[in-house]
């Protein structure tokens, strides 16, 4: 393990520069940092929703992995022409994403985030993956970002959406649907 913080703070960002993991420093409200402190915050959102008492065990072994692959994908953001998010982190997405969605029944309607506490926050956490998405997006489009990066974060919207239908289901037992006519 590399070096350990023992002082949090180092006042070094007083001037509104943060360092990268390469040891440059950028403008704290600069895209690359935004599009990393977009993934951290995702990952931190994910926290509460593994802190709801109600996840299943497959759900939390899911999503524990995902934030290990987020602190990745942060790190591989946090330093310029590192490369950390592979092809298999992407597959193992989409089969655990086939897994959950097989026996929920298809959407015929669209859903409103909620349905218990740990439904919601899934919700939250997709919200803010979508985000983070855009951030890393348009962060490729002025520097070099590797592709795994968006379709890691594309997948695991569509995971959390998946999840978030299961959680709901499991807390309410329904999902809540939209309804233009209410």
């Amino acid at each position: 393990m590399g070096n350990r913080l023992s002082k949090i703070y180092t006042r070094t960002g007083d001037d509104g520069t943060t360092g990268l993991g390469d040891g440059s420093r950028i403008a704290k409200d600069a895209q690359r940092v935004e599009a990393y402190g977009t993934v951290d915050e995702a990952n931190s959102a994910i926290g509460l929703v593994l802190a709801e008492p109600t996840v299943s065990d497959d759900i939390r072994a899911c999503l524990t992995a995902v934030q290990h692959d987020l602190f990745e994908l942060g790190g591989e953001l946090c330093i310029p022409g590192h490369s950390a998010v592979t092809e298999a982190y992407i597959e193992r997405l989409e089969t655990d994403l086939d897994g959950f969605n097989e026996n929920l029944p298809p959407l015929k309607d669209f859903i409103l985030p909620g349905g218990g506490r740990a439904a919601a926050a899934c919700h939250l956490a997709r919200t803010i993956v979508r985000r983070a998405e855009r951030r890393v997006t348009t962060l490729a489009g002025n520097e070099s970002i590797r592709a795994e990066c968006v379709r890691y974060l594309n997948r695991l919207s569509d995971l959390l959406f998946v999840i978030a239908r299961i959680l709901s289901r499991a807390e309410s037992g329904q999902e809540v649907l939209w309804n233009r006519d209410r």
